[in-house]
Formats: C-alpha cells, structure tokens, sequence
C-alpha cells in the first residue's frame, strides 16, 4: 500500500502519524510545499509576542523525526502540481527538480491561503501575513531591526486580534482596522462591542465599518477608504482565508456549496482514491446542518486522523463541526461554539437567547471576575443552539461545556439541571450557565418573557410600549435609556398605578435578575404585555439602537 499525503501541517502530518498506526507495511510519503513540517501554526502569533522565547518549541517535529519514529518519507520545498488520477500519481517540483510519487491511495491536506486584497502598496516590504514559520520569522526580523513605531492590523478576525495584542507587547502603536461593523464578525456584536472596549483599554486603537484602500510606502502610512491616513510602519494583513484548490480544480475533483472540497462523511472525495482533511474540505455544521468549512486547528487534526483510517481501509465517519473558538485579548477572554443569535436566526430557528453577567464565582470570595455568557435556544423545543462568553477567568471552560451539549443535542433543560462543579473559588451553587438556562426556561414557559435589546428598540413605540428602568435612582441618574422611567425595583409594589396596563411594558436593570423580579411583580398584579430585557443595561449599551441619557 502507497499511501501519499499533500500537506505537512495539521491535517496531513496527523494523517501520517496515525496511518503508521494502523499499519507497519504501508509505504508513507509526506509532500510539503514550505520548508517545515508538522509546526504549531497557532502558536505563531505567542512568538511574536514574546509569550513563546524558544522558536524550536514551534516545530513539533522534523523529517528525520518523521522518519525515525514513524518511518514516514518526507519531502519539503516540494510543490504537488499536478495529480494524474487514472495513473494514480502525482506530478511534484522540489529541491531535485521535477518527478512523479505514485499513490494506491492519496490524503489532500493542503489547507488554506490568506489573502491580501489587490490594494496599492500591498506588496511592499512593510506588509507582512502571517500563516507560515518564514511568515513568522520575517515578521519578528523586521521588528527586530527596524525597530517600527506604528503598526496597523487589516482585520479583526480572531488572529488579526491576536497579532495586534503581539505588536502591542513588541512596544509598537496599534490599530486594528476591520470592514465589517464590528471585530469578531461570527461572534453577536455585544461581544464584539465588549471586546473592543477591552482592547481600547489597553491602548489599542479600533476601527470598524472602514476599509484599507491603499498602503503608502513612501510616508510609511495607510489610507483609508474613508480618506483618512494613519500612520503604519508595518502593516499586517489578516482580513481571511480561502481555501487551497489549486491543485483540486487542476484534478477535477467536485466542489461543495460553500467553496470548499466536497467530501462524504468518510471524508472521501469524488474520486474514491483520494480523502481529504483540514481547511480545503466542506463540513457539516453540527447543530444548522448546513455545508460550511471550519478553518480551526482542531478540526484539521481530527479530519485528518479520520482521512488515515479510511484511506487504509477502515470506516470511521466525521459528522461535522461545532465551530467552537476561542481568543485571548490581553488577560481577557472571548469564546463561542455553535450558532451565534444571528447565524442561528438566519439558519430558520425560532431563536431566543439569555444573556447572564455574573462573577466567575461567588461574591463572597474574594477575587471573583467579570464573566458574561449568553446562550441562544430553539424557542420551539428548547434545544440548544449555541454559546458566546467574555471574561477574565472560567470562559473557556463555560464554552466546553455548552459544546458537550451541543453535540448530544441537550435544551435548556438539560443544561439547567447540569451537575457542575462547585465551589466558592471556582463557580456558584448554580453555575452561571445553569441560571443563564433557568432564564431559557423562564422565557418559554412565560413564567418570565425575555427579549433581546436589539428586539426591544426596535418593537418600543411611547405610544403603545413602556420602558421601565428599574435600578435604583443612582443608577439611573448616572445613565438610562432615553425615553426610559424609573421606579426602582424595592418600590414597585406601591407604585404600580404609574405603570399602564394598556401598554407593552419593557423592563430592564443593570443585569437582568432585577428585571425578572419586576416581571413576576406585574405579571401576578394583572399584567400582561410584560417582558424583561435580557442582559439589562450592559447588554443594551451594546447592542442596541436604543439612545441613551445621562
């Protein structure tokens, strides 16, 4: 058995090392294009940074380590052209020149490519990318001997955002610059807001809704497609990634919906030699069942232990991915798997969604953190659909969590009944996503209706709604709605005859549990009509049209 495997990275060197696995006699031949192989691409940014001090700590392994330990051949600085499927081999250029590997079965593993949009000036040698170990190095080379000021980041993707908190620790002045009207595009923009506060903190400079038109080399700057001019010693582009189908188009094999390579769930492709793994194949999204491609480390690497064991015969199935992500920002942290609220109402769901903003443990020991976390559910079988969270400690652990869910399919009552850990330095008696689904059951029973503030701006009309504050007069006094009421919560029972009965009524605190109490107050004092804005005012300052006042 000749098993070939284009690609070195992720999907492809997993592939080799769990083929040698499952068999002693097959003959194994690795084909990477650059000169490393199995290297730790998400680490990149760490060494930039100076988080990492040792680049050999990056690769993970070598070609005579390939070798020795799994006595897997492999070529580097070798460029696969062109495949010959009905000769079973595939034409590659490398250090000696042009020749042909012949294959009984074939691994792709190529994985994406960044891209850099056709703009003036983006080839200059101020410009940089950074998927690669060469990346990397020249980016850290450059800074090391030009010593530049400024930097400015095209892209506020997960490792646009990365990056700019690396040129930032390297003493440089950051902007990050993203065309969409947020940072975090598949993250819900109260997320994104809050991320983009906490980047601002710490002395990141953040522009949304605005594009690079050009990169000016001679003043060391960028312009805006606004017209403005920002100053730019470096600039980085991370404005995302395509997938690899040179090759692939070349061979003639078949293209999903969403761009990538079509593979069955045995990850084979139309051609019944040949599987594939990583960024250049379509998957299942688990919970929408759509067709979309998963650009992430983790799924690469699964995809590509699943590729071995068929191409060897075996009958494993990949059934999708989650999307599950996660991001450091400074000594913050963002996180979300599944559907976002947007991606699951685009998806067809009846979406709702609960937001909590809780300590990551109980108030009474010391040192608790902020932690937001906000689940969105099917309204009609209360199935969960997705998470996102943002905090100091304990977000990533909340986010695996509600994963485990996803893949066995839970709802709110699953989740709400959860048995997790607990104690007081860690979390609460009930975990912040055990309350976070008591307000998903609270919501669908209608013991407690909640709605979204980006719902409730959009549905408030003074003539039919009323929008009732309910924190207390300091709070209120130091910033509210617009077109907002105060009765503080502990003074509602005796002032209900100011709240109209004939009106919708939107209720909203500072977190929303003080909301929730108001709601059961009128909903057991005749009222109908009542609904309890999830998240209170932290969530509305971020994510709503509503105006507020001070």
């Amino acid at each position: 058995m000749k098993l070939l495997i284009i690609g070195g990275v992720a999907g492809g060197a997993t592939a080799a090392a769990r083929a040698r696995r499952l068999s002693e006699k097959a003959e194994i031949t690795l084909l990477e294009r650059g000169p490393y192989v199995s290297f730790a691409n998400c680490g990149l940014p760490y060494f930039i940074s100076g988080d990492i001090t040792k680049r050999s700590q990056l690769l993970l392994q070598t070609p005579e380590g390939f070798e020795g330990r799994y006595g897997v051949k492999v070529h580097l600085d070798t460029e696969a052209l062109e495949i010959d499927r009905a000769g079973h081999r595939v034409r590659a250029k490398g250090p000696e020149g042009d020749r042909w590997f012949e294959y009984d079965r074939l691994i792709l593993a190529q994985g994406g490519n960044p891209i850099i949009p056709p703009l003036p000036g983006a080839d200059l040698p101020h410009t940089f990318k950074l998927w690669t170990v060469p990346d990397m190095d020249r980016i850290h080379t450059f800074i090391k001997e030009t010593q530049p000021k400024t930097a400015v980041v095209a892209g506020g993707g997960f490792i646009g955002l990365e990056m700019a908190e690396a040129f930032h620790q390297r003493g440089l002045k950051v902007t990050v610059v993203e065309l969409a009207p947020q940072v975090m595009i598949t993250m819900d923009k109260e997320f994104a807001e809050r991320a983009k506060v906490h980047l601002e903190s710490h002395g990141l400079t953040v522009e949304t809704g605005v594009g690079l038109k050009a990169v000016l080399g001679e003043t060391k700057e960028v312009e805006l497609s606004d017209g403005r001019r920002l100053p730019a010693d470096l600039v980085l582009f991370s404005v995302g990634v395509r997938p690899e189908l040179t090759l692939v188009k070349q061979a003639g094999l078949t293209l999903g919906e969403s761009g990538g390579l079509l593979v069955d769930e045995t990850l084979q492709t139309s051609d019944p030699a040949i599987w594939a793994a990583g960024d250049m194949v379509e998957v299942t999204q688990r919970v929408s069942g759509k067709k979309v491609r998963v650009p992430l480390a983790g799924p690469a690497n699964r995809q590509g232990r699943i590729a071995a064991t068929n191409a060897l015969g075996g009958s494993m199935k990949y059934r999708g991915a989650l999307g599950t992500a996660v991001v450091k920002l400074f000594d913050a942290t963002a996180a979300s798997t599944g559907l976002s609220e947007k991606a699951a109402r685009d998806a067809g769901f009846e979406t709702g969604i609960a937001i909590v903003h809780k300590d990551n443990h109980v108030g009474y020991y010391p040192g608790g953190k902020e932690l937001r976390v906000k689940i969105v559910y099917d309204k009609k079988t209360g199935r969960l659909l997705g998470a996102q969270a943002f905090g100091f400690e304990g977000v990533e652990k909340r986010i695996d969590v509600v994963a485990a869910c996803l893949l066995g399919k839970l709802t709110l009552d699953d989740l709400a009944e959860l048995d997790l850990a607990y104690a007081p330095p860690y979390s609460s008696a009930n975990d912040p996503l055990n309350m976070a689904a008591f307000v998903g059951q609270n919501d669908l029973s209608g013991f407690s209706p909640v709605i979204s503030s980006d719902q409730a701006s959009a549905q408030f009309d003074p003539a039919t709604c009323t929008l009732l504050d309910v924190r207390n007069r300091g709070e209120y006094a130091k910033g509210h709605v617009s077109g907002a009421f105060n009765i503080p919560i502990d003074e509602l029972r005796g002032l209900l005859s100011e709240v109209s009965k004939e009106k919708k009524v939107f209720i909203y605190c500072k977190d929303g549990f003080r909301g929730h109490l108001a709601v059961r107050i009128l909903k057991e004092n005749g009222y109908s009509g009542v609904y309890n804005i999830t998240g209170g005012y932290l969530s509305i300052r971020a994510n709503s049209s509503f105006r507020e006042e001070n």
